[in-house]
């Protein structure tokens, strides 16, 4: 078995790798894995995540909530670690040009049986186990905070997170949780030992690393990590998953690529360029207020090899050396601009705040702005209206038409008293095409703390009636505080307005990657009518759909027509 991937999956599969933690003489017993990057692979120096190392802490994890800590000597570990590297074969080495293995299939090792032939990774021989050294445990203090800021105080009670240790889920110990908390912001440096029975890499990828910042919301990344750590490595080593950067604070990155448990330490990187490191994974898997968010906090790459490059210099041992050897920053060796415009549609993306209601909008015109009903419901009403930028300016208006409770369609209209300045105003599509890329930008999850979210999908599913598209169907992750906010295509091209995502009334569990938008071509008469005019007519029709339409957003299927006698 084998398989053909892209330049930006190559790096980033040739860069990934499996790190296990165990207490000498207990090789399953007390053993934590996740993933990792390889930075160098002669020597051999990895990047992984620190949360596995927490329970040979000589001093407890408590030592590590020092505010100003931001590196530990390896030695703060016990002397019974034993740390173990596996990875894969680079695709220009001898054993990675292999497209297809021997004939039938190998007996995974994890099964409990014994290989009819040797563990192979796609159809590839894996490298053995090589043993490391624990040469530095980091974490970013700007991290730190900006976890705190976005996930602490008031808020750390609606939020829980996968073990980075043990892939158990949410935890209802205290102190397992304190743990858990601490674990998600340090990282670990290994000093991987050479076989002196395996020949020197000579076809190793240059790695290098994205500077903070210089990756713009809405970007394509590429997430690849090892679900499930070290547990059947021969399948799971280097699981690739696609996202976008879906906001961001500080080095505190968010994507809506999909990780599992065990991914921790694994590597995110930039498609444009292809290759460049951007981050790390911190936290897989995160829920609020018991519902799952669908987004991976990740730590940016660059400050934790800035902090890396330091604490080594500081070290007074052979590993002070290793400082040169840590992958640059793009834009400082090669002179390549990461940086891009970005989605500039997302601008016209604003937080609308309706007393103590607030969600999202749309810019449709300088001065007019499309929500949802159930974000600012009242006609008449006050709104406030923050946008993207200038940051922290904000614009008064009110609610000229908001559709009744009885409408299918969840839509309320605020006129604005200033034009929004500098907000480009998005183009109305006229067609919509089942399967395309599309994204929904939004203020789900944080509100206004670091602004507008951005997350990918495709439009899986265009209702219609009477050949009319009135609902849109997408698998983007769509939040509470999403409402309201724009449906874009891959061109910028506005589709629709979000009006919801999917509950369970039976478990109550919330979908975020089963969500229903209204099309603007609904809207788009009615409001070109308001807009030139100032007539509210055309959004008066959206009370009076018919009842197919109203089926439809009820979510029910329509009824047969009754069977006429014909007697």
């Amino acid at each position: 078995m084998g398989r053909q991937c892209g330049p930006d999956m190559r790096v980033a599969e040739q860069a990934g790798c499996v790190v296990r933690a165990s207490r000498a003489g207990q090789t399953e017993a007390g053993s934590w894995s996740c993933s990792g990057v390889i930075l160098s692979r002669s020597p051999g120096l990895v990047l992984c995540h620190g949360g596995i190392f927490f329970p040979f802490m000589r001093a407890g994890s408590g030592v590590l909530t020092a505010a100003a800590t931001a590196f530990l000597p390896g030695d703060s570990c016990s002397d019974d670690l034993r740390v173990h590297v596996q990875w894969g074969p680079t695709a220009s080495s001898p054993e990675g040009r292999v497209k297809w293995g021997r004939p039938g299939l190998s007996t995974p090792q994890c099964a409990g049986l014994e290989p009819v032939q040797p563990a192979r990774h796609h159809g590839r021989p894996l490298k053995p186990q090589h043993p490391a050294e624990l040469l530095l445990l980091l974490s970013c203090p700007a991290f730190r905070a900006h976890f705190g800021r976005l996930f602490g105080r008031e808020a750390a009670e609606q939020w829980r997170f996968a073990s980075a240790a043990r892939y158990s889920e949410v935890s209802e110990d205290e102190e397992e949780e304190e743990d858990q908390l601490r674990a998600l912001s340090w990282f670990a440096l290994l000093r991987v030992q050479p076989d002196p029975e395996e020949e020197e890499d000579k076809h190793e990828t240059a790695l290098a690393v994205a500077p903070l910042g210089t990756v713009p919301k809405g970007a394509p990344l590429l997430a690849c990590g090892s679900p499930f750590g070290a547990f059947c490595p021969d399948i799971f080593l280097n699981t690739v998953s696609r996202g976008v950067l879906s906001n961001a604070t500080g080095p505190l990155l968010l994507t809506d690529a999909r990780c599992l448990p065990g991914t921790e330490g694994g590597g995110v990187f930039a498609v444009r360029p292809p290759g460049a490191l951007v981050a790390l994974v911190a936290a897989p898997l995160c829920w609020k207020s018991g519902e799952w968010v669908g987004l991976t906090v990740l730590c940016a790459a660059a400050p934790l090899l800035r902090i890396a490059h330091n604490a080594l210099g500081l070290l007074r041992t052979s590993a002070a050396s290793l400082a040169s050897l840590l992958p640059p920053e793009v834009g400082t060796r090669w002179g390549l601009p990461l940086r891009d415009p970005g989605p500039t549609w997302a601008a016209a993306a604003v937080l609308v705040e309706c007393g103590t209601i607030w969600g999202s909008g749309v810019v449709v015109a300088p001065r007019l702005v499309v929500t949802c009903r159930h974000v600012a419901p009242r006609e008449a009403s006050r709104v406030l209206v923050r946008p993207t930028t200038p940051k922290n300016a904000k614009i008064w208006g009110h609610v000229v038409f908001a559709t009744q409770e009885t409408s299918p369609y969840d839509i309320s209209v605020v006129s604005l008293e200033e034009d929004l300045e500098g907000v480009p105003m998005p183009v109305p599509t006229e067609h919509f095409h089942e399967g395309e890329a599309v994204s929904v930008v939004g203020f789900g999850v944080f509100g206004q703390a670091c602004g507008p979210s951005v997350t990918s999908g495709i439009l899986s599913a265009v209702v219609q009636v009477d050949d009319t598209p009135v609902m849109l169907q997408t698998t983007c992750a769509v939040h509470g505080g999403s409402s309201g906010g724009p449906l874009f295509s891959c061109s910028g091209d506005l589709l629709g307005i979000v009006a919801s995502n999917t509950r369970d009334n039976n478990t109550g569990a919330i979908y975020p990657h089963l969500n229903f938008s209204i099309p603007i071509t609904v809207l788009q008469p009615a409001l070109q009518q308001y807009s030139q005019a100032g007539d509210l007519r055309g959004l008066q029709e959206l009370d009076h759909t018919t009842e197919p339409v109203r089926v439809v957003w009820r979510l029910q299927r329509p009824q047969a027509e009754t069977p006429q006698s014909k007697l």
